[in-house]
């Protein structure tokens, strides 16, 4: 079905996962081939939408892929004079106006999968779904993911998927994006070392973070380096304990806001990175 709005667009690059940029008319003075408002979505190899053509478009197209080029992660603003008399890029356009276009980047959100809708999952899936993120949620119980249970995310800001039915879990790492940060939280250390074991497998992945104690992380990482083959570098990949240091406690929403501010932390810093 082809895209009718420039929303549409931006919903078709978000489901792909991949990045664009929302280009507006901010402003206009005199004659100008379209309005303020006017939109254009420009991806690496489409555009939908117009904000006039000609040169001004041209231009804008440009300093878009050129931005997607950079990673940029800020608006830019651009004015154009549509005068006979300035040197253009691709072509003339004399409409005699002046227009403000504004770059606003869509980049490519975070994607989050919990393995394990339990206690802790739950409260972790709440407090996660308040971020622009593709959130995923995993358990083996049909039960954990009933509807009911699931409305108090009803509100989300994320972009939820929850994948039922799944008897192994492992199974759904296929769907997930290549850079998925992955949660170990199930209510049986036999899926738990399952699913550490097939993430190790299965890709680069973002970021692999298993909850437990210090004693079910030494049986694993025997277990991962010895019967399943894995060698010391991939086993580090894994991060355990999660959570920040120095809170302690045991209550379900205290492990979930402890376990959410680390991986925002990382989040954030994976963002500053790509910045520079």
């Amino acid at each position: 079905m082809p895209d009718r709005t420039w929303l549409d667009a931006v919903a078709r690059l978000r489901a792909a996962r991949e990045p664009g940029v929302l280009v507006t008319v901010a402003a206009v003075r005199g004659h100008a081939p379209r309005a303020a408002g006017a939109k254009l979505v420009v991806g690496a190899h489409r555009t939908w939408g117009s904000i006039g053509g000609g040169n001004l478009e041209a231009v804008a197209i440009d300093r878009a892929r050129q931005m997607l080029a950079d990673q940029a992660a800020g608006p830019e603003m651009m004015e154009s004079a549509l005068s006979d008399k300035v040197p253009y890029q691709r072509g003339v356009q004399c409409c005699g106006g002046t227009v403000t276009v504004l770059f606003e980047p869509l980049p490519v959100v975070p994607a989050v999968a919990i393995f394990g809708v339990g206690h802790v999952g739950l409260e972790l899936a709440r407090i996660l779904a308040r971020q622009d993120i593709d959130l995923h949620l995993i358990d083996t119980r049909p039960e954990q993911l009933a509807d009911e249970r699931l409305a108090v995310l009803s509100d989300a800001v994320a972009r939820v998927r929850v994948h039922r039915p799944v008897v192994l879990p492992e199974t759904v790492l296929g769907d997930l994006p290549a850079d998925a940060h992955v949660l170990i939280m199930t209510h049986d250390h036999a899926e738990d070392l399952a699913l550490c074991d097939a993430v190790l497998r299965g890709g680069s992945f973002g970021s692999i973070g298993l909850i437990g104690s210090a004693g079910k992380w030494a049986r694993f990482r025997r277990k991962l380096a010895g019967e399943l083959g894995h060698d010391v570098e991939a086993i580090a990949r894994i991060k355990t304990p999660i959570g920040l240091p120095g809170i302690a406690g045991k209550e379900p929403a205290t492990i979930a806001v402890s376990v959410a501010a680390d991986l925002l932390a990382a989040l954030e810093h994976n963002r500053a990175g790509v910045r520079r």
